[in-house]
């Protein structure tokens, strides 16, 4: 089954859109597992749906995948605008909740996503460990937050970054950490890893990119300060880019890993 259509948010203060899609046969007296599937900066609740076979991986299941949508705003409460995070992370399993038939355990709660919302699944999984019991990030944009805002304060007016990233990027950040890109460690995914170290329970993490991704010299660099903290995670790797196809294949991989 696949539903698409919107709901109202307390915290957004808004109507936002949102699409579930579960397994073909829902037997009301069974409890599913969930899983939280979040979009890239260019995407919405729909990607996953239009450009990757979920609604075929998610037939035989035993899961119902929700995707939320919410902008470019790399899944933040942001300085200007909503409170992203928040939303995802506390009304949206109440909103899930209350009209399907979701375990609330951790151990049955997947949170998963691809380049901003491979970052936006780490974010959540590592401030929340307590609710999240799995979590695959796929090609994540924006894992060394603290570095590309120390980048935005030195070299944000450049022209030469200007034409590197664009405009609007630039904004984007701008409403999520002010005008002058002020620092969050609880928005820093490194910062949070090295919290997650400290503590007992822990999600299990896949971790994926393409070797042809732009961002894959960030994602070795990323998998070996996970290593080098004694975080536990899988990782794989293969010869593609930073497109829906190989964000296809981690997902359909991710399914696999976690029993979903």
């Amino acid at each position: 089954m696949r539903l698409n259509g919107t709901v109202f948010s307390d915290i957004l203060n808004m109507d936002t859109g949102i699409t579930i899609v579960t397994p073909g046969k829902l037997d009301r007296n069974e409890e599913y597992n969930i899983a939280y599937l979040l979009h890239g900066l260019r995407g919405n609740n729909r990607s996953w749906l239009d450009y990757s076979m979920l609604s075929v991986y998610a037939n035989t299941g035993n899961t119902i995948y929700v995707l939320p949508e919410v902008g470019r705003s790399f899944y933040t409460d942001m300085q200007y605008g909503q409170s992203y995070f928040t939303y995802i992370t506390e009304e949206l399993p109440q909103i899930c909740m209350s009209v399907f038939n979701i375990s609330s355990d951790r151990e049955h709660t997947a949170i998963m996503g691809c380049s901003m919302g491979g970052y936006g699944a780490l974010k959540c999984a590592m401030s929340k460990p307590e609710q999240y019991g799995m979590c695959g990030a796929f090609s994540s944009g924006g894992v060394f937050m603290k570095e590309g805002l120390d980048a935005l304060r030195k070299n944000g007016l450049q022209k030469e970054f200007l034409e590197h990233f664009g405009e609007q990027l630039l904004n984007d950040f701008k409403s999520m950490f002010g005008d002058s890109y002020e620092y969050r460690a609880e928005c820093d995914v490194i910062e949070l890893a090295s919290r997650l170290s400290e503590q007992e329970i822990r999600p299990k993490f896949y971790i994926t990119c393409g070797t042809k991704d732009y961002f894959y010299y960030d994602h070795v660099k990323f998998c070996k300060i996970m290593t080098d903290i004694g975080i536990d995670f899988v990782h794989e790797e293969w010869e593609d880019s930073h497109n829906h196809i190989c964000f296809n294949e981690a997902l359909r991989r991710a399914i696999e890993k976690f029993s979903l």
